[in-house]
């Protein structure tokens, strides 16, 4: 069980509050002390990015363990919680919404207040603000109770950049077949018709044969062919490699921020 004693070890650990089953819900952020006992009744988990967003979960059935704070709910339990300001003070009606999700009996109370790190060891009930010499009493997002002076707060953008991956590319070889025409000179032996006179030089040739006879000559022609051979033969290699680019992107979100008027101070509003 979690008493008032315990705190002050909770704000000033700044441990996290997990499931029973060890899963992380969020960092411990409020401690709301009930109105009538002064005992814890719910702790903020701090959720979302950079922890902006503040859920509420009981602290009915909960224990510490080392800096945590373990609770048994899950965290989508906690997650799907009704949103309700952490503005120092949970309202009855916001209170009984809460109790009702988290299946719990509520009903009887007025208001639970809210311990932070700043005045931990005033933990105290509701309705005893603490005055100052000027007679001020005031909440903010700091505890239930205040000096004359009011905290201005705003939420400031933090940009990173996470790496991921956007493709993949691989290499890849298929078959292709075109055709290649190339001009190849070839040769061939045709028949030419000579004759030449009967001479002196001659006449003994011409006269060794009979005088009338059947005669046949045959010649044997050539000629050149074109011959295709083919060959498989490198001619590149190929590789993937990365440069890196660097881009502009331009970021637009919202951020919230705090401003403070003054009303009644001479007769006018800022």
């Amino acid at each position: 069980m979690i008493t008032k004693e315990h705190i002050d070890d909770l704000l000033n650990r700044k441990g996290n509050i997990v499931s029973t089953d060890g899963d992380k819900i969020g960092s411990v952020g409020q401690v709301y002390a009930d109105d009538e006992s002064g005992q814890p009744s719910w702790v903020t988990a701090k959720t979302g990015l950079f922890g902006s967003s503040e859920s509420f979960v009981p602290l009915e059935g909960a224990r510490v363990e080392g800096d945590d704070v373990v609770v048994p709910y899950t965290k989508d339990q906690v997650k799907d919680a009704p949103r309700v300001d952490t503005d120092g003070h949970l309202e009855p009606a916001e209170e009984e919404r809460l109790y009702q999700h988290y299946q719990l009996g509520g009903g009887g109370r007025t208001y639970t207040d809210a311990t932070s790190g700043h005045n931990a060891g005033t933990a105290g009930v509701a309705g005893t603000g603490r005055h100052d010499e000027h007679g001020t009493v005031g909440h903010d997002t700091s505890g239930p109770t205040t000096d004359d002076a009011m905290t201005r707060s705003e939420e400031r953008l933090n940009v990173g950049t996470e790496k991921q991956e956007a493709a993949r590319v691989r290499l890849r070889k298929y078959v292709t077949t075109e055709n290649v025409t190339k001009t190849v000179p070839v040769q061939r032996e045709e028949v030419r018709l000579e004759r030449e006179p009967i001479t002196e030089a001659n006449r003994g040739d011409a006269m060794s044969g009979p005088d009338l006879s059947d005669e046949e000559h045959e010649v044997i022609l050539h000629e050149e062919r074109p011959v295709v051979d083919k060959e498989t033969v490198p001619v590149e290699r190929v590789r993937l490699d990365k440069d890196v680019v660097t881009d502009e992107v331009t970021v637009d979100e919202e951020v919230r921020k705090e401003r403070i008027e003054t009303d009644g101070v001479d007769g006018t509003r800022r």
